[in-house]
């Protein structure tokens, strides 16, 4: 049987990829319909045995593991997906504007940029969160204004390798804006590192708010998330337990099924070019 999306055929990779992805997402989606229990409602003893109430029995306080697995995702995934779309919307504009307009504009923002990475990103981000607190929103501006960084940084080099083609020329000479020229002639040809860089922008930091939770600076409870709930449980790992491994295998699975798919993205874009 073979698999199309869009016109183009999926290999089993990609097709594994999208059916990860799309069963993710749906349970995030619809986790307040599915999850037979609230995330913070405590429902049984500690450490419960699987069951026909409890798929996957209880926590360290007794709450339903399987409904917080389901609300974590739904915490983790929309996280990861806000800070990774906020991300590229900072860093692909201002590449893309430092590329095209250049002088002081270009050199202000590398500057800017030289700056953000010369601190290490985790110390950053534990001074901003400690003197802002671990709101959502706070939480979600700060990791994507520091990944926009890296983006810039591709978006940029990429662009100054097309600024100077023919097209770009042909269109400053015909009287076009350099948002037009952003827009119209550098994105579109850009696309294709950039398509990659989604993909692995959002597995680092997916698994980035999984690790600020399990340091305690991310989500904070009673809500759930799989980076919290690995802390939480880890303990009883020595107690031949599984709870830990079940929000870790979640993080992982999503991780590789992202990747999947970007990476056949990116073989569809240069396919493409190739042909033309």
């Amino acid at each position: 049987m073979t698999i199309t999306l869009f016109g183009h055929k999926l290999d089993f990779l990609a097709a594994l990829g999208f059916a990860i992805i799309l069963t993710y997402v749906f349970l995030a989606i619809f986790a307040p319909l599915l999850a037979p229990f609230g995330e913070a409602e405590i429902v049984g003893d500690a450490w419960g045995p699987i069951d026909g109430a409890h798929w996957l029995g209880t926590d360290n306080l007794g709450r339903d593991l399987l409904s917080r697995l389901l609300y974590g995702g739904r915490v983790s995934i929309g996280l990861s997906i806000a800070i990774t779309c906020l991300c590229f919307v900072i860093g692909v504009s201002s590449g893309l504007l430092a590329a095209v307009v250049g002088g002081w504009i270009d050199l202000v923002l590398c500057r800017l940029v030289d700056l953000m990475l010369s601190i290490p990103t985790l110390i950053f981000v534990f001074i901003i969160l400690s003197g802002l607190g671990s709101d959502l929103y706070v939480l979600v501006v700060t990791i994507a204004l520091i990944d926009s960084t890296k983006v810039f940084r591709l978006t940029r080099s990429v662009a100054l390798g097309l600024v100077e083609m023919e097209f770009v020329d042909a269109a400053r000479a015909r009287g076009e804006n350099f948002w037009w020229i952003m827009r119209a002639e550098i994105l579109p040809n850009a696309l294709s590192p950039l398509i990659a860089e989604f993909g692995l922008r959002f597995c680092f930091t997916f698994l980035f708010v999984a690790a600020l939770s399990f340091l305690g600076l991310g989500v904070q409870p009673p809500n759930a998330d799989w980076g919290s709930m690995v802390k939480d449980y880890a303990d009883v790992i020595n107690l031949g337990l599984l709870a830990p491994l079940l929000p870790a295998g979640a993080i992982a699975l999503l991780t590789v099924g992202v990747n999947f798919v970007a990476d056949w993205l990116l073989r569809l874009r240069d396919a493409s070019q190739g042909a033309a």
